[in-house]
């Protein structure tokens, strides 16, 4: 577990832009179980996070469609609501970070660690782009 003064900042990065911040299981169903288009950034403290997955996910929202709801969990710190926001994201495997989108409580688009790291902000940010026009 991070220590607070670690994270809450990075957590401020985007709760600032206007995400909501799902500490708990039953945040986390009641956030994606809803009828609309959903955001869930699986927050954390790595490099990739701070250099292209917040950056990108903020810049992303410079379109003329967008997410409905923005969510965001923390690993390493929200232990529960990030396992709980997982088992949405079934069958992609855990990852931290990771951005995904879901539609009538549906997921329709996900964006795993993997295809963050290496990758600008501006690449982020034009994927899920991209995203909100198929699904938003």
């Amino acid at each position: 577990m991070y220590p607070a003064e670690i994270v809450l900042p990075m957590k401020a990065e985007l709760t600032q832009a206007g995400f909501e911040d799902l500490t708990t299981p039953e945040q986390v169903d009641a956030a994606i179980n809803t009828q609309g288009t959903v955001l869930v950034v699986v927050n954390s403290v790595c490099g990739c996070a701070a250099g292209a997955a917040r950056p990108g996910v903020k810049a992303s929202l410079d379109n003329a469609k967008k997410p409905t709801k923005l969510t965001t969990v923390f690993a390493g710190f929200d232990s529960d609501a990030v396992a709980q926001a997982r088992k949405h994201f079934a069958p992609f495997p855990p990852s931290s970070p990771c951005v995904a989108l879901f539609k009538d409580g549906k997921l329709q688009h996900l964006i795993e660690r993997h295809n963050i790291e290496g990758r600008s902000a501006a690449m982020i940010a034009e994927n899920l782009k991209a995203a909100y026009d198929e699904f938003c």
